[in-house]
């Protein structure tokens, strides 16, 4: 659809998706819909900004590295390694709204293995609340420590308005949206180029790569 020049903004819109800002000390969050696994390659572009580029050789669908898809980011960065990139929905009880959480690897697998007692925390009406604390351990950006406070997860059925707000939510998957083997490497021929965007459209960027936990 063309669009007259009064509408018209004269460059690319920024897609980002909001996230959960991860907060010193407890959280709490209640997670809806689906777990997207993905594995992202960080990589720095222009001002020396991080910058995610999906591994393609990796199946959302099967969970694992098939190499179906050519990855083509070795290539252009032959050094590069992927890392553990989960995402799934929640809602924010502090801001009141649906946003993304870019899960932490150990906080995760704590949130599974607290399922096998205490159920699907994603249920409408029998999952729970995820409680946990966040603490620094140390002086670096990634000296950082995920803990569940299990007895802290009660049972508790959605509001209405909850309800509503997880009904209204856009899936985890349609936030991040799985790029083409074109799309990447045009993406990779912009890094290399010092010419890629000024904002990622993933919003897990600095926080995620600087936090491995």
């Amino acid at each position: 659809m063309a669009l007259s020049f009064k509408n018209t903004k004269g460059k690319a819109q920024s897609n980002k998706v909001e996230s959960y800002e991860y907060k010193d000390g407890e959280n709490t969050v209640r997670l809806i819909g689906g777990v997207l696994p993905r594995y992202i390659y960080w990589l720095k572009g222009t001002n020396n900004k991080d910058i995610p580029v999906e591994c393609l050789a990796f199946s959302r669908e099967k969970e694992k590295f098939d190499n179906v898809e050519k990855d083509h980011v070795n290539e252009y960065f032959p050094d590069a390694k992927c890392s553990w990139s989960y995402s799934v929905n929640c809602i924010d009880p502090k801001q009141n709204k649906v946003v993304a959480l870019n899960l932490k690897k150990k906080l995760f697998e704590q949130i599974v293995s607290a399922a096998e007692d205490l159920g699907d925390p994603t249920d409408y009406d029998t999952g729970w609340d995820v409680v946990f604390k966040r603490q620094k351990t140390g002086p670096l950006p990634f000296n950082v420590e995920y803990t569940l406070q299990v007895l802290r997860c009660k049972p508790r059925a959605l509001t209405d308005d909850e309800r509503a707000m997880a009904e209204a939510a856009k899936p985890i998957d349609e936030k991040f949206i799985r790029p083409n083997e074109a799309e990447v490497k045009a993406l990779l021929e912009k890094i290399t180029s010092n010419t890629d965007e000024e904002e990622s459209t993933d919003s897990a960027a600095s926080e995620a790569v600087k936090e491995l936990g």
